[in-house]
């Protein structure tokens, strides 16, 4: 569903669910990579702590936008993909490197 908002964004479809779905990507995407890194905490605690993340996350690339006057809304949907991608990226590079250097003692 986040993915098709974006989508929806992106081409600048005139669809009534392109709003909606977007919003629902630009929370969930942000909030999927934070939640994969806070893998240790209880699931209460980790749905709080992702979503507030992704709060940030979308305030940060707005604020960075506004400031250097370059406001899009394709700019931005970009620069919050580009960014939880980063993050999920480097959540999966630190559990691959954990396995390679992680030894059993059983």
């Amino acid at each position: 569903m986040g993915g098709f908002g974006a989508a929806l964004a992106l081409v600048n479809s005139d669809s009534p669910l392109r709003g909606p779905f977007t919003l629902f990507f630009l929370l969930a995407a942000p909030a999927a990579a934070i939640a994969a890194a806070l893998r240790g905490l209880e699931p209460f605690g980790r749905t709080v702590a992702a979503v507030a993340g992704a709060v940030v996350v979308n305030m940060l690339v707005t604020q960075g936008m506004l400031a250097v006057h370059r406001w899009s809304v394709r700019g931005g949907i970009v620069a919050v993909t580009a960014i939880s991608a980063v993050i999920l990226l480097l959540v999966l590079l630190r559990r691959m490197r954990g396995r390679t250097t992680r030894r059993r003692t059983d």
